[in-house]
């Protein structure tokens, strides 16, 4: 954010007479502007693909909805069954729930309700995942299920990176399908139990499209030399995973990849459909990725209370630390003003942070300080809604599902 950006978004509230913070702003052009960056990424001859929004980047349904209404997305990445549900319920019509579920109650309310049982696919990636669901529906028409196979990046001392001993996974630690073999056998474990309707297969390779690049650092080197290795093996075992379950069942779609990873996963010819969400919003950790540079779309802005000393202002809040391993990374970047720093012994705090800097010498009592979430969507929980900015203007104000009365997770 640079001084036009954070004068745009000031007067755009105080013309709209909105002065209590923090207060989430949701920069709509820059929005509208990064769901074109991930059309326009995708693989040449892939433009037919859709892109399904992932929704625990955005926990915002009238953002989701937003995105949905674009040509080029469709259907909803879920992640959890009670939101699949309410989306369900509210009006979307193809939500994949991302990850397997425990929760009895909600699976027996989509079992018993047509329109949603229709809507929703679950996922699997286990026997005891199958028999679960299968235990939680009655007569009727069977729950609509979505295979994972595991998509990370297994390293031994044959392999790239010989020099490390022993074997190495890169990558989410997920389904335990790994090999095409395993995840034909648990088709076949599903394709057995009438109660359930195979219709998917999604595999999510977070090392391609979760982590950033950037850099002249030997991490960075190796983390792109991976990235590249990984690419060309995912492909050839997700397309072999996918023929041997197609050979057994008649499937809707093939989900794959993430922001990060829209260029190479969409050019596969075995996947239907890529994943996205995060790139939607922008959120700090993708400043650090080298292939793409989406706008930052959503900030907040925290109040200063305190001026412990001349090159310290305290801001009330800003705590709001992003999943994952804890680390620097996942502070809320300062946006504005420029030269600030997080006190070493204090960082972002729960009821206030320090920062220090020469940029803190021109703030004042009540001045604004803006900042930027490091996941996409986590900071949505601690909203009740995000003022929506186009121009110069406010031009609504969305809730959040928090909002919405909803904390799923």
């Amino acid at each position: 954010m640079d001084s036009a950006a954070a004068a745009r978004l000031a007067t755009a509230l105080e013309q709209a007479g909105i002065a209590s913070r923090p207060v989430g702003v949701l920069d709509l052009d820059a929005f509208d502007a990064n769901a074109q960056s991930l059309r326009d990424r995708m693989a040449p001859g892939a433009e037919h693909k859709p892109i399904r929004v992932a929704s625990k980047s955005l926990r915002v349904r009238r953002a989701v909805e937003r995105a949905l209404g674009r040509e080029g997305f469709a259907g909803v990445l879920a992640f959890t069954a009670a939101e699949a549900l309410w989306l369900a319920r509210g009006g979307v019509d193809d939500v994949v729930i991302g990850y397997p579920t425990a929760d009895a109650e909600s699976v027996r309310s989509i079992a018993e309700d047509e329109q949603a049982r229709e809507r929703i696919a679950f996922m699997a990636d286990s026997p005891e995942h199958l028999r679960f669901l299968a235990g939680c529906t009655r007569d009727g028409a069977p729950l609509r299920v979505c295979l994972e196979l595991d998509a990370s990046f297994r390293l031994n001392s044959q392999r790239l990176l010989a020099r490390l001993p022993g074997s190495l996974a890169v990558g989410a630690l997920r389904s335990p399908c790994h090999t095409p073999e395993s995840l034909e056998q648990l088709a076949r474990e599903a394709l057995a139990e009438p109660r359930l309707h195979l219709v998917g297969i999604m595999a999510y390779e977070s090392q391609v499209a979760g982590v950033y690049d950037s850099g002249r650092s030997p991490r960075a080197a190796v983390i792109r030399a991976m990235q590249k290795a990984s690419r060309r093996e995912i492909a050839e075992r997700r397309a072999e995973a996918v023929a041997r379950v197609r050979a057994l069942a008649d499937l809707e779609f093939v989900n794959g990849g993430g922001t990060g990873s829209v260029e190479s996963t969409s050019a596969e010819d075995a996947v239907t459909e890529v994943a996205a969400g995060s790139g939607l919003f922008a959120p700090g950790l993708f400043s650090r990725y080298r292939g793409f540079r989406p706008q930052p779309a959503l900030h907040v802005a925290f109040d200063v209370v305190r001026r412990p000393s001349a090159r310290v202002a305290t801001v009330l809040g800003g705590g709001w630390i992003a999943s994952g391993v804890p680390a620097a990374d996942r502070l809320p970047a300062v946006e504005w003003p420029q030269g600030l720093s997080y006190a070493r012994d204090e960082a972002a705090g729960e009821v206030q942070t320090p920062l220090s800097g020469e940029g803190a010498s021109r703030l004042k009592l009540g001045d604004a300080v803006w900042f930027r979430h490091a996941k996409a969507g986590e900071v949505c929980e601690r909203l009740n809604e995000v003022v929506v900015v186009s121009g110069n203007a406010v031009v609504d104000r969305w809730p959040t599902y928090r909002g919405e009365g909803k904390a799923f997770l």
